[in-house]
């Protein structure tokens, strides 16, 4: 099961998520099942732009790797400036929750991802479409990971996905 998480909250979010999907379809494959979009107050840094988020389930023949690298170019070409240093808004995040139940340590790329079992706005919408999901590494399921989590964090439904 390969999990993502995308997420935006500059310029018009719903009509970038809608827009990261297509890409998504286009040039890595198939969204098998998608959750609800989420508004969220910015995790870990303040500005008053709140974000909306959606965990998509995919298909495709990329391995890890390239899959990493699809899914920059296709935050890059939807106008994705990063600064490595620091949290800060963007048009659109994708992130890799996890690829089956590989775990990977390399220096672009950790999987399961590294702090899914922090954020509330991870672990709601995935929990939505996967929460039976076993996490290799903690050995829990994504209900028990969301059961647990301590994140504050107001995690609104905005819509159906």
């Amino acid at each position: 099961m390969i999990l993502l998480l995308l997420g935006s909250n500059l310029g018009n979010r719903q009509l970038v998520l809608h827009e990261a999907r297509i890409n998504i379809s286009k040039n890595i494959g198939e969204i098998v099942r998608k959750s609800s979009v989420y508004e969220t107050a910015p995790w870990g840094f303040n500005v008053s732009e709140l974000f909306l988020n959606q965990v998509v389930e995919i298909k495709t023949l990329l391995q890890p790797g390239m899959l990493l690298n699809s899914l920059l170019e296709i935050e890059t070409s939807m106008g994705r400036l990063r600064n490595r240093k620091t949290y800060q808004s963007r048009i659109i995040d994708i992130d890799i929750l996890f690829y089956n139940d590989f775990v990977i340590s390399e220096p672009d790329l950790i999987l399961p991802h590294p702090r899914l079992h922090l954020r509330r706005f991870t672990l709601i919408p995935l929990n939505e479409i996967a929460s039976e999901f076993m996490h290799p590494v903690f050995g829990k399921t994504i209900n028990t990971l969301l059961a647990e989590c301590k994140d504050s964090l107001v995690v609104n439904k905005i819509y159906s996905g």
